[in-house]
C-alpha cells in the first residue's frame, strides 16, 4: 500500500522502454478553440439536457436547477484541480497519468479503472436515446439505433483530430440552438416565478406533491456532477493541444463555464414554464416544447438532440481511445496487447484503441445498463475525489517549481473538495457503491498479482518529451 501515496518517477516519453522500440506520440494539432469545441461536444449539453436531466426532474422536481447549480459550483473546484494537474502532466492518460505521478501507481491505476468505467458505459447509454429523438421522422429500434451511432462515431474517430473538431463544432452549434430555443419557450410561457426554483417540491407517480429533502439533493449531486463531467476531456486532449501549459487550463475552465450556462439556463426555464408540477416531474421535455409551440418546432429540437447524441458519441470515442492508447503506451497490459493498442493509423489516431472502444460500445447498446448507469455517478464522484487528493500533493518535490497554471486558494480548495465528495459518496445507493467497490477490488487484484510484481516493466506512466520543458 505504500505505492498509493508514493509519486512515481515519470518517464520522459521518447526515452521510455518498450517492447517494440520507441513509443509513438500524438500530434499537436489543435488550439484552444478546437479543444473547447471537442470538449464541449463531450459534455454534449443538449443530449445531457434531454437524456440525463429528465431523471433529475422525476426525483427532485423544482429542486433540479438548484442541485445542478450546486454541482456546477463543486465542478469549479474540480476544474481548478484538473487545470493545475493537466498543465503539470499533459498526457493523453488524463486522470490516471496525473494521479499516478502525484499520488502513486496504485492510486493512478484505480483512477484509470474508474475512468474506464465511465468512458465505456456512458456513450452507449446516451446513444440508445437517439431513436426517441428521430421518432418524428422515422421509427427505429433503440438498441439498433444506438449501435449504429456507436459504429458511426468509431469511423469518425479514425479520422484526423482537426477534421473531427470541425465536424463536432458544426453539430455543437445545432445543439446550442436547440437548448436556447427550449430556454426561450420556457421563459415565454412561465407559469411560476423564480421562487419556484427553491420551493423543493416534486410530484410522485400518483400526482401527489412531496417535499424534496436536503439529503435527496445531496444524493442527486452525483448525477449533477456527471452532467458537466465532460470538461475533463480537455485533459485527455492535452497531448494534442498546442502550448498545453497555457491552453489546458483555458480549455477546461472555458468549457465548464459555457456548458453550465447552456444546461442550467434551459433547466431554469423548464422549471418555470412547465404547466404544473406533474408535468415537470414527468420530465418529458419534448411534450413541453410541443405545448409551448407546435409539432414542427418540437421536431426541429428533437433532430438537433439526435445530432447532439451523435456528436457526443464521436467525441467520447475519441476521448476513450486516447485513454486506452495511453494505458498501452504506459504498459498496463501484456506486451502484445500494449503493442496493438499503441499503434497509430495514417491519420494519426490510435486506430486499434478506437475500434476497441467503439465496437464493444455498439454491443453494449443491447444490454440493460440501468445499474451500470447508476455506477457511473459513483465512479465520477470517486474519480474526482482521487484527483483532488492528487491536487493536494501537486506542489511537493520538483513539481513545486515546474511552470504550470496554479489554482487559487490552494490547499484549502482540494481539502474542501475531498471532504464534500466523500460525503456525497456516502449518500449514494448501496447497490451502486457495491458494484463500483467490487470492480475496484478486482482491479486491485490485477494490480497486486500482475502490475506490482513487474513494476520495472509495467505501468510506467510517461509524459511527452516536449511537455517536460
Amino acid at each position: 500500500m505504500t505505492d498509493t501515496l508514493r509519486p512515481v518517477e515519470t518517464a520522459v516519453l521518447d526515452s521510455a522502454p518498450t517492447e517494440t522500440g520507441n513509443p509513438q506520440t500524438l500530434k499537436r494539432s489543435i488550439g484552444v478553440v478546437g479543444g473547447t469545441l471537442l470538449t464541449l461536444s463531450c459534455v454534449t449539453p443538449a443530449s445531457t439536457l434531454f437524456v440525463v436531466v429528465p431523471d433529475l426532474f422525476s426525483s427532485l422536481g423544482t429542486a433540479t436547477a438548484l442541485t445542478i447549480a450546486i454541482g456546477s459550483l463543486l465542478c469549479v473546484a474540480v476544474a481548478f484541480c484538473y487545470s493545475e494537474l493537466g498543465t503539470l502532466i499533459p498526457s493523453a492518460g488524463g486522470e490516471y497519468a496525473m494521479v499516478s505521478t502525484m499520488a502513486g501507481r496504485l492510486a493512478g491505476w484505480l483512477v484509470f479503472v474508474l475512468s474506464l468505467l465511465v468512458v465505456m458505459i456512458v456513450p452507449p447509454v446516451i446513444a440508445i436515446g437517439t431513436a426517441d429523438y428521430l421518432s418524428p421522422i422515422v421509427h427505429l429500434n433503440p438498441a439498433m439505433a444506438g449501435a449504429g451511432v456507436m459504429l458511426l462515431a468509431t469511423l469518425a474517430g479514425l479520422l484526423d483530430l482537426r477534421a473531427n473538431a470541425w465536424i463536432t463544432g458544426i453539430f455543437l452549434v445545432l445543439e446550442v440552438i436547440a437548448a436556447a430555443l427550449v430556454a426561450v419557450l420556457g421563459f415565454a410561457h412561465s407559469h411560476r416565478g423564480a421562487g419556484s426554483l427553491v420551493s423543493m417540491r416534486v410530484a410522485d407517480s400518483g400526482g401527489h406533491t412531496n417535499t424534496v429533502t436536503a439529503m435527496m439533493v445531496v444524493s442527486g449531486l452525483a448525477i449533477a456532477l456527471f452532467i458537466t463531467q465532460g470538461f475533463s476531456t480537455a485533459v485527455y486532449l492535452s497531448e494534442e493541444l498546442e502550448n498545453p501549459r497555457r491552453n489546458v487550463a483555458r480549455t477546461v475552465l472555458a468549457t465548464l463555464a459555457i456548458s453550465t450556462v447552456i444546461i442550467l439556463v434551459p433547466v431554469v426555464a423548464i422549471t418555470m414554464g412547465a404547466s404544473d408540477l406533474s408535468a415537470l416531474s414527468g420530465g418529458d421535455i419534448s411534450s413541453m416544447v410541443t405545448a409551448w409551440s407546435n409539432s414542427a418546432v418540437s421536431t426541429f429540437v428533437s433532430l438537433c438532440v439526435a445530432l447532439a447524441i451523435i456528436n457526443a458519441g464521436i467525441v467520447m470515442v475519441i476521448q476513450n481511445s486516447r485513454v486506452l492508447f495511453a494505458s498501452a503506451r504506459d504498459k498496463a497490459w501484456p506486451g502484445p496487447v500494449n503493442n496493438a493498442l499503441s499503434r497509430l493509423g495514417r491519420f494519426g489516431s490510435p486506430w486499434v484503441a478506437t475500434l476497441l472502444v467503439g465496437v464493444p460500445g455498439a454491443a453494449l447498446c443491447f444490454v440493460n445498463l440501468d445499474t451500470l448507469y447508476g455506477v457511473t455517478g459513483v465512479s465520477v464522484t470517486a474519480m474526482y475525489l482521487l484527483v483532488a487528493v492528487a491536487a493536494l500533493l501537486s506542489r511537493r518535490g520538483h513539481h513545486r517549481h515546474t511552470p504550470a497554471w496554479r489554482m487559487p486558494l490552494w490547499p484549502a480548495m482540494p481539502i474542501l473538495l475531498i471532504a464534500v465528495l466523500a460525503y456525497v459518496l456516502s449518500q449514494q445507493e448501496t447497490v451502486y457503491l457495491v458494484w463500483t467497490g467490487g470492480i475496484t477490488a478486482v482491479a486491485t487484484l490485477y494490480w497486486a498479482f500482475y502490475l506490482r510484481p513487474r513494476r520495472d516493466t509495467r505501468w510506467l506512466v510517461s509524459i511527452p518529451e516536449d511537455a517536460q520543458t
